[in-house]
């Protein structure tokens, strides 16, 4: 029998020494954010939660306690048949929940009690989420930054995918924040992640980053679609960053673009209904035009004109105003956005980094 407390410094220093990590948080707890790699073993699932806190509350602690404890018996008997009866004896379980008080302690009592040698986390899933807070605060400036900048269509999340290919260091914050950074980037069947979500993926791709080497990375503004780009990665990146600016002919932008977003032809309401949010900045009778190209089909059209019109314009005032360097910013260009265009254009950034 084992049973030894550890903190998430601890933990972190040595994660290789634990075989799994179990949230005994409830299943949307889980959902919103958890320790990289977790697993999900509530000891309490959403309704049960609710349930005891409003008996918690409304009667009394003493009939909460009786009420939840066989709820969690109930549930953690299902745990150890369902996913730990195969586990060998040095099987080592690291469990927390949102504090490390009474569902993590449960569960990790009756693993104790089995003999494995299990621990618990200090402070739960709240201390992880304060050493998050506090290294997105320090690791972005532990870190050297190339910023491929240029205007919308331009390639940049492409490219950044074929540096990873080509085994460079990557950081896609719109792969992370499950969008493309504008009224229209919200991808089709991948609702964006939670704020703690997005901070976690953003910190364990910076903490998993070699210094020594640069980590490429698009510049972004402030918020990506609902989420926050986290504040001193976006003021070291405009700051610090060096800037690369790449160009692609009209042409090829616009058939980069309707690749990217053909979807919005199964539902042009729904791409005129997002338009509509334009209308205080360009004027209703602009929009208006843009969603009439949208009914007739016309997308090549439209979208030559939302890059000339608003796109570009935001663009190029954003950049100039983020980034001081970038009238010397070294220019990469594209013929187009295929993949033999797109390694040519890796190979130059890799030379131009060399160089630098």
């Amino acid at each position: 029998m084992s049973l030894r407390p550890i903190t998430v410094e601890q933990y972190l220093a040595e994660p290789a020494l634990i075989d799994t990590v179990i949230d005994a948080r409830s299943p949307s707890e889980f959902a919103e954010d958890h320790l990289p790699g977790a697993i999900n073993m509530p000891v309490l699932d959403d309704d049960e939660r609710r349930i005891v806190g409003t008996l918690y509350k409304q009667v009394s602690a003493l009939e909460a306690r009786k009420v939840g404890a066989a709820m969690v018996g109930r549930r953690i008997a299902g745990h150890l048949e369902a996913q730990v009866a195969h586990k060998p004896r040095d099987w080592q379980p690291l469990v927390y929940c949102w504090r490390g008080g009474q569902r993590s302690g449960s569960l990790a009592w009756f693993l104790s009690q089995i003999g494995f040698r299990t621990v618990q986390l200090q402070g739960g899933y709240k201390a992880f989420r304060a050493v998050v807070r506090t290294q997105l605060q320090t690791l972005p400036a532990q870190l050297h930054y190339t910023v491929l900048t240029g205007r919308t269509g331009s390639g940049k999340t492409r490219l950044l995918q074929r540096l990873a290919a080509a085994g460079e260091q990557v950081l896609d914050l719109e792969g992370l924040a499950h969008h493309r950074g504008s009224i229209l980037g919200a991808v089709p069947g991948q609702p964006q992640p939670s704020q703690k979500y997005f901070d976690t993926a953003v910190w364990q791709a910076l903490q998993a980053f070699d210094p020594a080497r640069p980590v490429y990375i698009e510049s972004e503004s402030a918020r990506i679609g609902a989420l926050r780009v986290p504040e001193a990665l976006l003021q070291h990146m405009r700051e610090q960053g060096r800037t690369v600016q790449l160009e692609l002919p009209e042409h090829a932008r616009v058939a980069l673009l309707l690749e990217e977003y053909a979807h919005f032809a199964d539902d042009v309401p729904a791409f005129c209904r997002l338009l509509d949010v334009l209308t205080e900045l360009q004027g209703k009778a602009r929009v208006q035009s843009w969603q009439a190209l949208a009914r007739a089909g016309d997308w090549a059209t439209l979208f030559a004109r939302l890059m000339a019109e608003h796109y570009d314009p935001l663009y190029d005032r954003s950049t100039r105003r983020n980034f001081e360097t970038l009238a010397q910013a070294p220019r990469v260009a594209l013929a187009d956005g295929g993949v033999e265009a797109l390694d040519q254009a890796v190979s130059e950034l890799q030379a131009l980094t060399r160089a630098a």
